[in-house]
């Protein structure tokens, strides 16, 4: 089965409602007739209706996409939102385990894999970010790390639901800091993870499951990317928060 390509935006904190609103009016038009790849967008909370809303008025093809959700529906959970919030607005997507998440906010994945669980359980696909620090690869410890992130991860998920997951390989030492994997690097981790779930589950699913790369993605750099076996499209930053720039990474192979 062809793996579908995925070029996906992740916003952080950045751009204000209508901000995101104005870039959406030229991006949709620079998009327009692209069918052969999935494009995702995951823009701040507050952007999340505004959006939806525009895509659907375009019938765009765009997937919106939240940053992050806690794995309970409604509680006593200060700052936070639930899948049942974002299932009312249409979020299709959702990022988990964010590199950020787990080593500024303190996410183990033990918490993440609620989450998974979570998203899974209220028909949002969930992108599971897996990925090393840089004293983790200099020390040797990258598969050991990406074994355990996806093993405690993955663990209360059913076999069924992982053809619809989506992973994420984003090593920390390459988000926004202009570093980025060689291709090279980038296909020994993606190979890594596609033989994890061929030795957990089967060799169907591990064909099927999509890796995405993260890290300093830039127009530059993508065709090199995609051109490895195992990536089968990326999560981009930085570069996604300019029009041009977030075009150019989706059309790398038509323009």
């Amino acid at each position: 089965m062809e793996r579908i390509p995925i070029f996906a935006a992740n916003w952080k904190m950045n751009k204000t409602i209508k901000e995101s609103a104005e870039f959406f009016k030229e991006f949709i038009y620079n998009i327009s007739g692209i069918v052969d790849r999935e494009i995702v967008i995951a823009p701040a909370f507050t952007c999340l209706q505004e959006i939806k809303a525009m895509l659907q008025k375009e019938n765009s093809n765009i997937s919106l996409c939240a940053q992050n959700m806690h794995f309970k529906d409604a509680g006593a959970f200060t700052g936070e939102i639930s899948p049942v919030m974002l299932q009312e607005i249409g979020v299709k997507r959702v990022i988990i385990g964010h590199s950020e998440r787990r080593h500024i906010f303190g996410e183990d994945n033990n918490f993440i894999a609620l989450k998974v669980i979570s998203a899974f359980n209220y028909g949002i696909l969930p992108i599971l970010c897996v990925g090393e620090k840089l004293e983790e690869r200099e020390g040797n410890k990258t598969f050991k790390v990406i074994d355990e992130q996806l093993s405690k991860g993955l663990s209360e998920v059913k076999e069924d639901f992982l053809k619809d997951l989506v992973i994420a390989y984003e090593p920390v030492w390459a988000i926004g800091t202009g570093k980025t994997a060689t291709p090279l690097q980038a296909q020994e981790v993606h190979e890594y993870i596609r033989n994890w779930f061929e030795k957990k589950y089967n060799l169907s699913l591990a064909k099927i499951v999509r890796i995405l790369y993260g890290g300093s993605v830039t127009h530059d750099n993508i065709k090199f990317l995609m051109d490895c076996p195992d990536v089968d499209g990326v999560l981009v930053g930085g570069a996604s928060l300019k029009n041009d720039l977030f075009t150019k990474i989706i059309k790398y192979d038509i323009i």
